[in-house]
């Protein structure tokens, strides 16, 4: 990150706590500053180190550097997460479907995945239920939804590492807004039809949702392989955000050396918004802005429900999920959607 983000993480955890300031012990001697202990847990984070190898370099001592991290993670996501985890808001998922719209999707409010985080010290009780076959250690599962310019949307964290994808899928709160009626309602036309539900790209483990939009194995006709090759580059978003938040905070692409589970969670959603303030710093969305010139396709707009802020009936609530998990729906829009792409990609 720049250096005048890391200022602002360090003025903020200052005002945040007296932890991050600077102070004199009993015998009137400074401790340490809150640069040094900011930087012990950027470090570990960005690097991976164990908290020991910064004692000569920040003359920092291990269970020091350890309370650093903890008490900085928690910070990060008690100053900053309400606004760099937050879920998307009305002009947000209008820049969602715009970006979705130029690159052929029309409706795509991002591309949904999980990510597996090993936990080394997993205790000997639970290594059984934390671990999976095709992974051969115990982990920590991450769900997340990420957009084009590698924001992440929707973190979900914590599962156990021998569920796959859709019991993962089951207990995380991605429609819970959906469900409540207090999710931007969307609008959009796809071959010349209306539909009113925007969708994720997914891969082949989810289910046939009109929430979801999977491609086409084994493609045999021109239209179905050029669309499994649009919605499997696109999707890739996902994949993409997973690298460079891997590659930002190495801590997350090595084995976690903490035993506490809600220590590794703060970590992991820290990271995340770590990773988004640094992408919003970057300004890496404005190379994907849309000609606004161009006429919207895509319309949203806030449900009633949402502006009264009224309980949600039960049987609207089950209304609701049906219209998330309808099949015939998600099947019409594939097809449309394959007519769509065709139209648009087939004479370049």
């Amino acid at each position: 990150m720049r250096r005048p983000l890391f200022e602002r993480i360090v003025h903020a955890l200052g005002e945040w706590s007296p932890e991050f300031t600077q102070r004199r012990d009993a015998l009137d001697r400074e401790g340490l500053s809150p640069l040094q202990k900011c930087t012990s847990a950027i470090r570990q984070l960005a690097y991976g180190t164990p908290a020991d190898i910064l004692d000569e370099y920040l003359k920092i001592a291990e269970c020091t550097s350890v309370k650093c991290l903890k008490l900085f993670v928690q910070g990060v996501i008690h100053i900053f997460g309400d606004e760099y985890m937050r879920r998307p808001n009305v002009d947000d998922v209008q820049r969602l479907l715009d970006n979705g719209e130029s690159r052929g999707f029309p409706g795509m409010l991002g591309s949904l995945d999980c990510m597996h985080w090993q936990w080394e010290r997993c205790p000997m009780a639970w290594k059984g239920q934390f671990t999976r076959g095709d992974k051969g250690v115990p982990t920590l599962i991450l769900e997340a939804v990420a957009s084009h310019n590698l924001w992440i949307w929707h973190a979900f964290f914590g599962v156990a590492g021998s569920n796959n994808d859709i019991n993962v899928l089951n207990q995380s709160k991605l429609f819970v807004e959906q469900l409540k009626g207090q999710a931007p309602q969307v609008s959009y036309r796809v071959n010349d039809k209306e539909y009113q539900h925007g969708y994720y790209l997914v891969d082949g483990i989810y289910p046939e949702w009109a929430a979801f939009m999977k491609s086409i194995p084994m493609a045999q006709t021109e239209k179905h392989k050029l669309f499994a090759a649009c919605q499997e580059s696109v999707r890739k978003d996902v994949e993409r955000a997973f690298g460079v938040l891997q590659a930002r905070w190495t801590i997350l692409r090595r084995p976690t050396r903490l035993y506490e589970r809600g220590d590794i969670h703060n970590i992991m959603t820290a990271c995340i918004i770590l990773h988004n303030m640094i992408v919003e710093d970057e300004k890496e969305e404005a190379s994907n802005i849309v000609d606004l010139n161009e006429e919207a396709g895509s319309s949203i707009a806030f449900p009633s429900i949402f502006v009264h802020g009224d309980m949600p009936v039960f049987a609207e609530v089950l209304e609701r999920d049906a219209r998330i998990q309808d099949r015939p729906r998600h099947r019409a829009l594939k097809n449309d959607l394959i007519e769509h792409i065709w139209k648009k990609f087939r004479t370049r």
